[in-house]
């Protein structure tokens, strides 16, 4: 097994220059294993967002570098980010971010539609997405029929489109009852187990850090302790 996320001497500054500049992410560095379940924990304001939003591509560092599988991401073009994105990472939010007037199969076929896959492969896919989130029966339906937790598995089959070998969960229990939150945890337990997917769950809850093979720790923008369970 591999390291498929090398994080370097991460800086994150925002309002560059300006008077009131920020420092958000101070001096980070971390590697992640392919197959390891991570959680990212840390209080609100900590910087988990910011980080989440590096370590998805979603945004650059203003310092330092990010190897993913490999490659040295400031020395790729925003096209070929976009492309990595869409196919080595799947999102799962706390907000479900799922398109409104569009039922759950269309809203898992996305990510394929962005990818290039034809009609009746990106069909059959979400239709074994939903079937293993088990959602079949609501594949027609649109989020506003859904509840929550449906909403978090429609969101997961999403996330699962390209077969992503990263799966990023930003809160993804946040929003749910207990019960219902057990049933989104199990989820990825299954998906890091039966398909060996890296995931890293980034969460406020100390209970669901707990679940994953090894907890970072993040405070005032810097990594306080990175270690295994007990």
């Amino acid at each position: 097994m591999g390291e498929v996320i090398r994080l370097e001497h991460i800086v994150k500054r925002f309002y560059l220059g300006q008077p009131n500049e920020l420092e958000i992410l101070h001096d980070i560095n971390f590697s992640v294993q392919e197959g390891e379940f991570v959680s990212i924990v840390g209080p609100s304001g900590s910087g988990k967002s910011t980080l989440m939003n590096l370590i998805g591509v979603l945004d650059r560092p203003t310092e330092g570098r990010y190897f993913l599988d490999g490659i040295d991401l400031s020395r790729v073009t925003d096209n070929e980010l976009s492309d990595i994105r869409n196919k080595k990472i799947g999102f799962v939010f706390q907000t479900y971010n799922l398109i409104a007037k569009t039922n759950a199969q269309k809203n898992v076929e996305l990510p394929m539609l962005y990818a290039g896959l034809g009609r009746s492969e990106r069909r059959a896919r979400a239709r074994e997405l939903l079937e293993m989130v088990e959602m079949t029966d609501r594949a027609r339906h649109l989020p506003e029929e859904l509840s929550g937790g449906q909403k978090q598995r429609v969101a997961i089959a999403r996330a699962m489109a390209n077969d992503p070998a990263i799966i990023l969960a930003d809160e993804p229990t946040g929003a749910l009852d207990t019960k219902t939150g057990r049933l989104v945890m199990d989820l990825f337990h299954r998906l890091h187990r039966e398909q060996g997917k890296t995931i890293i769950l980034i969460t406020h809850s100390p209970e669901l850090a707990a679940e994953t093979d090894r907890i970072i720790a993040i405070r005032d923008g810097q990594i306080m302790d990175q270690g295994g369970r007990d």
